[in-house]
């Protein structure tokens, strides 16, 4: 109708020609998706290699001021041991043995978190309220904790806690450390709340306290091993209480998380999935 009109080759070779010259657009097609998802591969792995690289040196700087703090302390006690009999020898000598047994506390936390993170777990069903119980009975001798309100609210009607899957010790581990961290930054007449819920398919378990708070700046990091708030200097700690319970709750399929008010206190949350269908009621 006054327009072009096309017409197909009836020949097997111009057709043979077409598929043929189809074909290598695909084959070219394909290979520079390939080639541009091996860049982005080799981009994302130099990327995370830089990223490690990184955390490895901030570990490194803030293990080496872990250590240098007590290196220094046992140093000069040294001298004053060194300086002959007396009350300050005494003094020296208790001076060194505190720094001792503070190294070996942060040496002892460090191998907890690696063999968390390497050891093969022993999964059992749990009863988290039993081992929240116990826990909280076991923290009531802290030191200071007389002089704190420590609640604990657990679900009893109209049914109990669900089981989870895991290792008990190092549940018990986790909810330890979360307990001795509120208690060290509560001060004394304040309130530490040990609480749980079920939801879907997850026991959330929350430390919450009166403390002193985190500043924002600092919420991102706690997680990390051997940081420290410039204000949570003041309180003795190696930084690695909250970083040994994310990796235990990692290690169980779970989700760690912190809210926090300056001046108000802090929530921390932890999220473990339950012992799946059929576990809505607690281990015999």
């Amino acid at each position: 109708m006054g327009g072009e009109r096309w017409y197909l080759s009836a020949y097997p070779r111009d057709w043979v020609l077409a598929v043929g010259g189809l074909l290598g657009a695909v084959v070219v097609l394909v290979l520079v998706v390939a080639l541009l998802r091996d860049r982005r591969g080799r981009r994302r792995l130099a990327e995370q290699a830089e990223a490690t690289a990184r955390d490895r040196r901030l570990l490194l700087s803030r293990l080496d001021h872990e250590l240098k703090n007590p290196l220094t302390a046992m140093r000069a006690a040294t001298a004053n041991v060194s300086a002959g009999p007396g009350e300050g020898r005494e003094a020296a000598v208790r001076t060194i043995e505190d720094q001792v047994l503070r190294l070996s506390r942060l040496t002892a936390d460090l191998r907890k978190i690696a063999d968390v993170e390497g050891s093969r777990l022993d999964r059992r069903p749990v009863d988290l309220t039993e081992i929240v119980e116990e826990t909280v009975d076991a923290a009531r001798d802290l030191p200071g904790v007389a002089e704190r309100e420590l609640t604990v609210d657990l679900p009893r009607a109209p049914w109990p806690l669900p089981v989870v899957v895991g290792d008990a010790d190092l549940l018990a581990l986790a909810v330890w450390n979360l307990l001795d961290n509120a208690v060290k930054y509560t001060p004394a007449g304040g309130r530490v709340e040990v609480r749980a819920r079920e939801t879907t398919g997850h026991v959330v378990l929350e430390v919450a306290d009166t403390g002193q708070g985190i500043a924002a700046e600092d919420l991102p990091q706690v997680w990390d091993e051997l940081y420290r708030s410039p204000a949570a200097r003041t309180v003795p700690g190696s930084g690695l209480g909250l970083p040994l319970v994310r990796a235990v709750v990692e290690r169980h399929g779970g989700r760690v998380g912190v809210e926090s008010r300056l001046g108000s206190g802090t929530v921390v949350r932890v999220s473990l999935p339950t012992g799946g269908p059929g576990s809505g009621q607690a281990a015999p």
